[in-house]
């Protein structure tokens, strides 16, 4: 028996073990994301959920448990007045309200910034456009943290633009830019403007140049065909890259804490001084699974457009 196991190589015992198990070709495909999600999201989220509905305590940590056994019989504790105290407190509700604007206006003009470099991308001969991808590509090479900084430096009174407009005699005195919504705003637009642009590029490379040439021979000008040939079928990499933008940046923490002021109260700022300020865990964990759930329903609803329009496609 043992000469026999021997015998057979490794990697094939392995793939017939897999293949008893079920994963094999698809299913192991499947298998590896599947996984992924379960350990690195589905885990971490049932633990946030078990804190949000525990009690808060003066404790390390800092919440109840959920379960107590007295002796006799197992008792469960659920606290679900940290969702009610989500909707009773303006403040969550504001907070909750003023990111989903944040998130969305910057994404409005992520899109249209980035449709146009993402079409001349496309429509670009070779070499440039790799070039240009580079170009789009390229401000991932540098830290997250030090572009956001860097914009401190161009933002404040004593920055560049203020001393250039300064000099130029445009203004008499500095304008404030920092610790503003429009900072912010600059902030999530410049950083999520990749993610804009790539998926629309993949969608635009795609279109055939005979599409357009049909639409022309029928008498149609450069903007009709845009309006009613390229931008319809472009419509799956705009919802694409529309959630890539709108869905981290409600939950954007650094660009509002470091370019935004202290009427910028966006959720991440709120979860982040509830875990670390306040100490409630439980109150922290409820406001993001609340969050998480306003994200969720959305990206559903696009995630079924996006399928839909790619079928008809």
């Amino acid at each position: 028996m043992a000469t026999l196991i021997e015998r057979v190589p490794p990697m094939r015992w392995t793939a017939g073990l897999l293949r008893r198990l079920g994963l094999h070709g698809r299913g192991l495909v499947i298998a590896v994301p599947f996984l992924w999600l379960l350990v690195f999201f589905l885990v971490p989220f049932l633990v946030v959920g078990k804190i949000s509905v525990s009690e808060a305590l003066i404790a390390r940590p800092p919440y109840a448990p959920l379960l107590e056994w007295d002796g006799w019989r197992l008792n469960i504790i659920v606290n679900i007045e940290n969702f009610r105290y989500l909707w009773t407190d303006s403040l969550y509700i504001n907070a909750y309200f003023f990111s989903i604007q944040v998130a969305f206006v910057s994404a409005v003009i992520a899109l249209l910034i980035g449709y146009p470099m993402a079409y001349f991308i496309a429509r670009s001969p070779e070499p440039r456009r790799t070039f240009l991808l580079m170009m789009v590509i390229l401000p991932f090479w540098t830290s997250f943290l030090l572009r956001v900084y860097a914009w401190q430096g161009f933002l404040r009174s004593n920055g560049v633009i203020n001393n250039t407009l300064i000099s130029m005699g445009i203004i008499d005195t500095p304008i404030q830019m920092l610790q503003t919504n429009f900072a912010v705003y600059l902030g999530i637009v410049y950083t999520y403007l990749p993610f804009m642009i790539l998926p629309l590029y993949a969608n635009l490379v795609k279109l055939e140049e005979s599409l357009l040439e049909a639409s022309a021979d029928l008498g149609g000008r450069p903007m009709a065909t845009f309006f009613y040939v390229t931008l319809p079928l472009s419509l799956p990499g705009i919802i694409g890259g529309f959630m890539l933008v709108f869905i981290p940046a409600i939950g954007e923490f650094v660009i509002p804490e470091l370019l935004g002021g202290p009427d910028t109260l966006m959720i991440g700022r709120v979860l982040w001084n509830e875990f670390f300020s306040n100490r409630d865990w439980p109150v922290a964990s409820a406001v993001a699974i609340a969050m998480l759930v306003a994200v969720v329903v959305p990206i559903m609803i696009l995630r079924s457009l996006q399928a839909r329009l790619t079928e008809e496609k």
